[in-house]
């Protein structure tokens, strides 16, 4: 048996010791509509910072430290979770900003089929973070 599904979108958390720098990105230049702020729950220290991407719930726990980062390098840098996709109708614009605001791109804007573009660029933590458009 699977599971039955009672939301059409996922929550995805993102932990980080860099909160300033990583809201910066999600809310203020991605974009991303932010909610509210919540303490974590009793027994963990930190915030949770709530924002929506679509009908997906980004949840940034900001922690004070932590004992270990993920391994860097997106795709190929290891094993698990190594990236999340944002389907975008503003592609090129997307890419600007986050150009003039000096995010890397480790994958650059390019088409990857006929009518469907990416680009992939590096949270401050150094996640990676796909912008795809179709159409």
């Amino acid at each position: 048996m699977g599971v039955t599904v009672a939301k059409s979108a996922i929550d995805l958390g993102i932990v980080t010791t860099n909160g300033e720098a990583m809201l910066t990105f999600y809310r203020d230049l991605i974009g991303l509509k932010y909610v509210q702020q919540n303490p974590m729950p009793p027994g963990l220290p930190g915030v949770m910072h709530r924002m929506m991407c679509g009908d997906s719930m980004i949840k940034l726990v900001v922690m004070p430290q932590l004992p270990a980062k993920a391994a860097p390098g997106g795709i190929p840098g290891a094993a698990g979770y190594r990236y999340w996709t944002i389907t975008v109708s503003n592609l090129a614009e997307i890419v600007a900003a986050c150009t003039a605001a000096g995010v890397k791109f480790p994958v650059p804007e390019r088409e990857i089929r006929p009518g469907v573009r990416i680009a992939i660029a590096e949270d401050p933590d150094g996640n990676w973070v796909e912008f795809l458009s179709m159409g």
